[in-house]
């Protein structure tokens, strides 16, 4: 989204490298490996790793050439293979290539633990194509890799400048031994940093190469992160360097890439008076949507008909006016949002743009105005409390993309002064829907009445929120036959039966999405839930919840958890006897396992029962009311979270009474 939405800030950006002056080159055109070197050895501290990251360098640079921003990146590494599993990981070096960027120079060679250097040429770069995604991707194709052996690479590549905002990892899953970082830049501009999870501050030096300036940051035996910490949002935990240009001494031009000046051209953009023709098509496009007293309704109404009748694709050309996209039913980024807008506007339903970014990917960091910060947009609604987002089809309010919330986010709402519209903008936390929305309940009878070893089982769910809209929009993507194999395959998680014939689905499609939550009934032979054990049998109560998450942590856990979603789910089985059959150890159904914070639950596992003459009913209620769960309460988070995979695993013994 970033590159459609700041097309009016480009000239600017330009404007700013414009200065009377030659040509430059950049600093490390001319950069090789040491042609020389014959051999490189692992340090002793290091043998016993996996993999380790002996040397890393990064270099950035931006120049003027001929009035024109350049940027030059360069990218050499040193790795050393000391297992099998590293060994098939490092195989394959892949070439740098998104599209945006000119690959100038890229090297591989070898260095195995016989003193041979193989050096890689253009005969060892193979293809490799991503079906899926449609993306082909190059890269050096190694062989005869072995334990003990290191592999450097370099790539020098001229890129789209990074101006207005970058991250820099310094961090990786695997220890780097020595990194070392540089940004250089011509003299008169000034950047603003900020480094992240007890990175060091860069240092400036103003004399290393004529003219220019270097932003320098080093740092040795940087700790592995892993990558596979589950509930964890291991991106904001990484050692990082944020950067953005901040002045221009040539031309006097202070605190740019602001949030002020960012919301002001995006709102004019945004908010152009319509003329007769687009008031006229905004009007009977609006007449086409069903209407409610209801806000959040009309919302929902609004949001279904735009994405039900204008197809969107962020790479097709503007359309000079709305009326042209209502008529060809076609929108890119910014035809869609300022269609969304014209149509509030009709309503008259108050609404904020809010620009944030993926969790997950960049956080949004309040006190570091970056536009790398605003790269993904929703749609607020202060008197609802709500959010859309434009252009993902399958979302309805009050669902938006969970990586999105959680986070702060850039809000710009219309202000009139003196009878004029402007942008005013502020930084507010985007909260997630709570557990009101994302339960799941789960009505489960076990029927032993009639044939003890051949009970029938009967299941109704209902899911809600983010759990239902997983489900929901498939009906209307998918055909009635590849309908069944997929939920065959939901079904199977509870039956351990690959057929399952004999379900039902109610408030499917993206019609319920928001709405209403999903139903599923599905009934099946339990006989695999029972065993004969003398004169007793084994009910396998647990089964019938479905396989659960158990959460392994061998190694010490770095980070604290961090969720998609608050969610909640309610379960209630009842178990019907045949007469003077009667159960035992149901001590064990009573489960209790909670997690307390700033003196409230905010996750729990309960589990209890009541028992009939010939019915036993057990209830269990989990949820989790938050996404963030500091990591000194990680094992009692583990404990709730376990105590599902426990009772999944409930045996009951029957016996005759």
């Amino acid at each position: 989204m970033k590159k459609i939405l700041l097309k009016a800030t480009l000239p600017f950006v330009f404007f700013l490298f414009t200065y009377t002056g030659n040509a430059q080159e950049y600093t490390f055109k001319n950069y090789n490996w040491d042609e020389k070197l014959t051999a490189v050895e692992i340090p002793e501290k290091y043998k016993t790793l996996n993999e380790v990251v002996l040397e890393r360098d990064i270099k950035i640079e931006l120049l003027n050439d001929k009035g024109a921003a350049k940027q030059f990146y360069l990218f050499h590494e040193k790795v050393a293979v000391n297992t099998d599993d590293a060994i098939e990981r490092n195989n394959r070096v892949y070439i740098p290539h998104t599209g945006n960027e000119n690959l100038l120079e890229k090297k591989v060679r070898v260095f195995l633990k016989n003193g041979k250097v193989v050096t890689l040429n253009n005969n060892d770069i193979k293809e490799e194509i991503d079906e899926e995604r449609n993306i082909k991707y190059n890269y050096f194709a190694i062989t005869g890799l072995e334990k003990g052996a290191i592999i450097e690479k370099f790539f020098i590549l001229e890129e789209v400048p990074d101006l207005d905002g970058n991250t820099v990892k310094i961090q990786d899953e695997y220890v780097i031994a020595k990194m070392s970082f540089e940004l250089i830049y011509p003299e008169h501009l000034i950047f603003k940093t900020k480094t992240y999870n007890g990175l060091k501050d860069v240092t400036t030096d103003e004399e290393k190469y004529e003219s220019k300036k270097v932003i320098t940051l080093t740092e040795n035996d940087i700790p592995a992160l892993e990558k596979n910490e589950e509930y964890s949002n291991r991106t904001a935990a990484l050692k990082m360097i944020r950067y953005k240009l901040d002045e221009n001494l040539y031309n006097g031009s202070k605190n740019l890439y602001n949030y002020k000046t960012f919301a002001s051209n995006i709102f004019d953009r945004l908010h152009q008076p319509l003329d007769k023709k687009d008031t006229k098509a905004i009007s009977e496009f609006c007449k086409t949507i069903a209407s409610s007293k209801e806000t959040k309704e009309l919302i929902w109404n609004i949001e279904d008909k735009v994405k039900k009748t204008i197809t969107y694709d962020r790479y097709i050309d503007n359309k000079n006016t709305i009326s042209e996209v209502i008529k060809t039913k076609q929108a890119n980024q910014f035809d869609i949002l300022r269609l969304y807008i014209a149509v509030f506007d009709y309503f008259k339903i108050e609404n904020n743009t809010v620009l944030t970014s993926e969790r997950f990917g960049i956080p949004f960091d309040k006190d570091f105005e970056s536009y790398e910060n605003l790269n993904e947009l929703l749609f607020y609604f202060p008197t609802v409390d709500k959010y859309i987002t434009p252009t993902e089809v399958e979302y309805r309010i009050p669902l938006f993309p969970a990586q999105l919330g959680n986070n702060n986010g850039l809000f710009i709402k219309s202000k009139e002064f003196a009878g004029v519209k402007m942008a005013v903008s502020e930084i507010k936390f985007i909260a997630l829907p709570g557990t009101e929305l994302t339960t799941d309940i789960m009505e489960i009878t076990i029927d032993l009445s009639k044939d003890i070893e051949n009970p029938t089982v009967s299941s109704e769910f209902s899911y809600g929120g983010y759990s239902a809209m997983n489900l929901q929009p498939i009906k209307d993507y998918v055909s009635n036959d590849d309908y069944k194999t997929i939920f065959n395959s939901v079904i199977e998680n509870y039956t351990n039966k690959k057929e399952n014939e004999n379900f039902k689905t109610a408030n499917e499609g993206t019609a319920n999405v928001g709405k209403n939550p999903f139903l599923l009934e599905f009934k099946y032979a339990g006989n695999e839930l029972v065993q004969k054990a003398g004169n007793n049998y084994l009910l396998s109560l647990g089964l019938v919840i479905g396989k659960q998450m158990e959460l392994y942590q061998q190694n010490k856990r770095l980070l604290p958890v961090e969720l998609q979603y608050p969610h909640a789910y309610t379960r209630k089985i009842k178990v019907i006897l045949p007469p003077n059959v009667d159960t035992k150890n149901m001590d064990k159904i009573n489960m209790d396992k909670s997690l307390v914070l700033n003196n409230k639950t905010e996750a729990q596992f309960k589990s209890t029962y009541t028992k009939t003459e010939n019915q036993l009913t057990i209830e269990n209620t989990e949820f989790y009311n938050i996404v963030n769960y500091p990591l000194e309460k990680f094992e009692e988070y583990k404990t709730v979270i376990n105590a599902a995979a426990d009772f999944n695993k409930l045996v009951l013994i029957l016996t005759q009474k």
